[in-house]
């Protein structure tokens, strides 16, 4: 699973990351705690890379309103191509959300949420997002999904789920550029990809924001 990430990079150091022309109205970067309904950064492709703005929280077409069903943050790897709210969107609609590391939470013995900060070896971790448009008129926008797998070893110390994450040779089949093949991509991390360290308990709160928050405990 992912329920929360950050991201620090510059809309400019990331345009170029990913080859992609940045649109007039992307997030305010940093951010050190990105949640669910947020606006977030996506990569996509539509005539060319397009770096863009689109609601971290998938839409179905057949919701008549955001909130007339499940907040779908995630889109579990193993039935993507089959469910109905998000087949289509896998087979046609893919995206990359790019994050500098994200958090997942463990219980103590009372019952507490003990945050963790999972970050990668690399400048920027891409994870393997899909995106749809919803509504109509002023209310239409574009939302998205991370898509996630069953964790590796190392991952499933924190959670027994993971995001699916993009190495840039992989970035140009999951965006739909080099054909077919982006079923062999959502797999588990390589087991060296991600380190992890408790942060304070303050980023429980979905206000909660600044640098501190991923300074380790």
């Amino acid at each position: 699973m992912c329920g929360r990430f950050a991201l620090t990079l510059p809309h400019d150091a990331m345009a170029q990351l990913f080859a992609a022309a940045p649109a007039n109205d992307l997030p305010v970067v940093p951010n050190f705690n990105i949640c669910p309904t947020n606006h977030v950064h996506t990569i996509l492709n539509e005539e060319g890379r397009k770096l863009t703005s689109m609601r971290w929280g998938f839409i179905p077409s057949w919701y008549k309103k955001p909130a007339d069903g499940p907040l779908l943050i995630n889109a579990r790897a193993e039935t993507i191509a089959e469910k109905p709210a998000f087949r289509e969107a896998y087979r046609a609609r893919r995206c990359i959300i790019p994050a500098m590391g994200f958090y997942e939470w463990t219980k103590d013995p009372d019952g507490n949420r003990l945050p963790w900060y999972i970050h990668s070896n690399t400048e920027v971790t891409a994870f393997a997002g899909i995106w749809q448009t919803w509504g109509e008129g002023e209310d239409r926008q574009n939302t998205c999904a991370i898509v996630t797998t069953p964790a590796n070893k190392t991952m499933s110390a924190v959670h027994h789920r993971m995001p699916v994450t993009l190495s840039p040779d992989q970035y140009a089949m999951w965006l739909g550029e080099e054909g077919k093949g982006a079923a062999r991509l959502m797999t588990a991390a390589p087991e060296d990809r991600f380190e992890f360290y408790r942060v304070e308990p303050v980023v429980n709160s979905n206000r909660a924001s600044g640098s501190e928050l991923i300074e380790p405990l």
